[in-house]
């Protein structure tokens, strides 16, 4: 079975991560938001794990992309957890809305 090609993989994370940025820039909700910053971070580890193929006796890339996951993890219960509290004390989790509560 043939392997797939470094080129697709990138393409692959190069889509994910347009996504991920057209999700940040367009988006309203903060959830959707982070859902954006998730699909950045996922389209880094595909493409530290796909030039990580190419040197198989070193595992850096595996090794980085764990610790971007570790990150992206923590980086979610803390980020949630502000949204939470953002949501209690403005009761909406639209950006602008909480930027125009805030200013007012």
């Amino acid at each position: 079975m043939e392997a797939i090609p470094l080129e697709h993989i990138l393409l692959l994370g190069a889509v994910l991560f347009s996504i991920g940025i057209l999700a940040v820039i367009t988006k309203r909700h903060a959830v959707v938001v982070l859902m954006g910053i998730e699909l950045i971070f996922n389209a880094a580890n595909l493409n530290l794990i796909a030039f990580s193929r190419y040197d198989p006796s070193l595992l850096q890339g595996q090794l980085f992309s764990l610790f971007v996951i570790v990150v992206a993890a923590a980086e979610a219960a803390v980020a949630l957890a502000i949204v939470l509290r953002v949501y209690q004390h403005f009761h909406t989790a639209n950006l602008p809305d909480i930027v125009s509560k805030e200013n007012s």
